[in-house]
């Protein structure tokens, strides 16, 4: 039996060190696909829920109360066609809701191997650049705006 579908609403977390850097995680396939925090709702999940479920299975950071900030904005983007199968049939977008969370350049990062090969710090521009989502590049850009 395969994965479960997914629901198509999503959390981008965008995790930073407070000084402008950018901590970026880069997904094993495609190989050179940077991206910040992201996944889908689960059942029963709020939308805060699965951002913090979603930073500690991805980094293995457990976020602390009041660390991970809600921008309270969202963005629905079309799903790229060779993502659909994971979704419901005639789903064909995604709303992601937009969080931040500063920690520390030195908090151990611990990433899944069966969705991440390596992580690495970038300056704010840098990692504009780096990542392939628009709606990623855009809130890193936007990052101090919701600090």
């Amino acid at each position: 039996m395969g994965k479960p579908l997914k629901y198509p609403v999503s959390a981008l977390v965008v995790l930073h060190d407070g000084a402008g850097n950018i901590l970026l995680i880069e997904r094993t396939a495609p190989q050179g696909f940077w991206q910040s925090v992201t996944g889908s709702l689960e059942p029963g999940e709020t939308i805060a829920e699965t951002a913090r479920r979603e930073v500690r299975e991805e980094t293995g950071i457990k976020l602390s109360d009041g660390q991970l900030l809600d921008w309270h904005e969202s963005t629905v983007y079309e799903i790229y066609h060779h993502w659909r199968h994971r979704y419901p049939a005639g789903v064909f977008e995604n709303r992601e809701h937009i969080f931040s969370a500063r920690i520390g350049r030195d908090t151990p990062i611990r990433l899944r191997p069966e969705e991440h090969v390596r992580y690495g710090w970038f300056p704010a521009a840098v990692a504009a650049e780096k990542v392939f989502s628009p709606s990623n590049k855009r809130a890193i850009l936007e990052l101090g705006k919701h600090r």
